[in-house]
Order: C-alpha cells, then structure tokens, then sequence
C-alpha cells in the first residue's frame, strides 16, 4: 500500500466525521478540485452496487453519495447506483470487485466472514454500550485494525454504515433473564459467535436462511429470532411472535469498500472527494437509521397495543446486566487473532 493511500485511508477514521460549511468548506472544496481547469464530464465511472431498496437507509445513503461525489469532482467522477440487486447479490459482489466490474459496494459484515473472519466483533453480544460507543469503536483505533486487514486482502475499506441493534422475540416465554431462553429454539445466520451466544444460555442455535425465518417462525420450525426493528417490522416477524425484548444486545451493519484497480486509478484530489462524500454520506446513513429504527419500533408497539398479540419487554438494568454476564463469557473463546483477537474485543470494550 503507497504512502499517499495509507494517508487518506487513514484520514477517514482519525479525522471527525463532520459536515463541512461556510468558508472550511469552500476551502477544502477547492483543494480537492485541484483537477483541471475544464474537467472531463463522466471520466471516471463509479459503479455503486447494493441489494436493498432506494428508501432504505443504505440506499438513500447510496443516492446523497451519488450527488455529493459528483458536486465536489463537478462530474469528473459519474457515480451510477444500482439499488435492489440489479447488479450483484451480495455474495457475488466481492468478486466483482476485484474484477473491477463493479466499483463500490456495502456487502453486510457476514459476506466477510471468510476473508476478514475479525468483522464478528460486531456479532458479539453486549459489546457495546449504545450506537455512540460503537460509533467511536469503528471511528478510531479498533475500526481503522478492521479496515486494515480489509485493505490487506485487496480492497479499499471506507467507512461503516449502520443497520442497529438487534432484539430477541419467542412464541415460547418473555425473555426477561437469560434461562428464559433455556431450551427454545432461536434462528442464525451462518456465525460462530451467535452459535456459541445461545448456546451460553442454553439456547439450541438453527441456521436458517433469513427468507425462511417469518414461516420458520409461524409454523414453530423455530421458537424465536434475533433481528433489528426494521427487519422485524418489514418482515412481519412481529406478527408470528408473542414476545419480543429490547435487549440491543448486537449489531448489523455494513462496510463500505471500493476496488483497489478503481481506486489506484483516480488522482490524489479525486481520491480525496471520494473520502470527504463518504464521510459526509456516512453521517447521513446513521441518521438515517436511527429515524427507521425509531419509527418501525414505534409500528411494531402500535401494533401490540391495538391486537394485544404482542408483549414488550424493556428489561431493568440489572436484568440487562445478567444477559450480559451470561453471554460475555464467550469473549475468551474469540481471542484468537484468527477467529476476532483478543487485542480487538478488549480495544472495544476500553473505548471510551
């Protein structure tokens, strides 16, 4: 990696994910437009694959990326967004990347499992305290270690973007204690930390494909899940549940990265439009989260209170306490570099 990408991979976690207005942003929209005086309209075309829908945070994301790259480059670099899967699933998009077939994308953590199996610190539950503590976790020394070791493989890693914490629902027993959990029968993605999660409760872990988890759920296949509000509401997960807890007590979310053949091709002022529009992008994304996640919970209490099919828990501070002694003793069976690193889970935990 050259001196000059170090730096501005660099940059995009030690510097604050700020908005830049008034004279600043003049002035550091002039040093990056240090390209030519008559720029070339489209040349540089930047793919941008995902798979969800446009007015999806990611894909409203996507969109405020598009226009501020092309502002700040004044279309040197014509950002083309292909929402819903148009182009790649997300299985399939990390090869394409480096085939350069597409330029960017934001494949969830999970799609890096076999090459970067460090991005399941996100998977571990009751890491981290609230979204501003796993904002800092990915914005300073532990994120920027991910985005390394993504780098190292071939790929150039910009920022995180949000889905939220997930929370725990059954058709079994309100989940208030973590022998609650004792026996019933919850639904995984493929992950060996949600494995061993449920397993520390007494939990049997089912890995299921996440299009099979509403029938799964309603046909008692399973007995309970784990998911963000939005996917629960979306989903209709709520609808085959009799409890669900707000228990936060893990991440989903998304790594941004562009091809490494793309990005070595672009000139240093380019490069740095493309750090200064996905920071920007990347404030716009959390926000953009944090209002989904707040408006489809508050659906999913609209619902329980009209049908009365549905119970919420909000556990106690000392109930959430007991979850999280009950599941953190899995940390030490992650410590190995080449399953999280023990460096990583407690840099985490230490950040303040």
């Amino acid at each position: 990696m050259t001196a000059t990408l170090k730096l501005v991979i660099f940059s995009i976690v030690i510097m604050p994910i700020l908005l830049f207005t008034g004279c600043g942003e003049k002035k550091k929209e002039q040093k990056i437009l240090e390209v030519q005086e008559a720029p070339i309209m489209g040349e540089y075309i930047l793919k941008f694959s995902h798979v969800v829908s446009p007015n999806t945070p990611k894909g409203k994301a996507a969109s405020y990326f598009e226009k501020r790259l092309e502002e700040l480059t004044k279309g040197r670099i014509d950002v083309q967004v292909y929402p819903s899967s148009q182009l790649y699933k997300d299985n399939a998009v990390l090869k394409a990347l480096k085939l350069d077939s597409v330029q960017m994308a934001a494949p969830s953590f999970s799609k890096f499992g076999k090459i970067v199996p460090q991005l399941a610190l996100f998977d571990l539950p009751f890491l981290f305290k609230d979204m501003a503590h796993l904002h800092r976790v990915q914005d300073t020394e532990v994120g920027q270690k991910l985005k390394d070791m993504v780098n190292s493989k071939g790929y150039i890693a910009l920022n995180f973007w949000d889905n939220h914490f997930k929370q725990l629902s059954s058709s079994k027993k309100p989940l208030i204690l973590p022998e609650d959990a004792q026996g019933q029968k919850f639904r995984i993605m493929s992950s060996k930390v949600l494995e061993e999660q449920f397993k520390a409760i007494g939990a049997n872990p089912q890995m299921m494909p996440f299009s099979e988890v509403y029938s799964g759920l309603q046909q008692g296949v399973i007995d309970g899940q784990e998911n963000t509000n939005s996917n629960i509401y979306t989903k209709k997960f709520h609808e085959v549940q009799k409890y669900l807890t707000v228990t936060n007590h893990g991440y989903l979310g998304y790594l941004v990265v562009m091809s490494e053949k793309f990005w070595n091709s672009l000139p240093e002022g380019l490069q740095n439009a493309v750090v200064q529009a996905m920071s920007e992008a990347t404030v716009k994304e959390r926000e953009y989260a944090e209002e989904l996640n707040t408006k489809q919970f508050n659906l999913i209490k609209e619902y329980a209170k009209q049908t009365g099919k549905l119970e919420i828990i909000n556990l106690t501070k000392e109930q959430k306490d007991a979850w999280r002694k009950a599941v953190s003793k899995i940390y030490p069976d992650f410590y190995d570099k080449n399953k999280i690193g023990e460096d990583l889970i407690k840099g985490a935990l230490a950040t303040e």
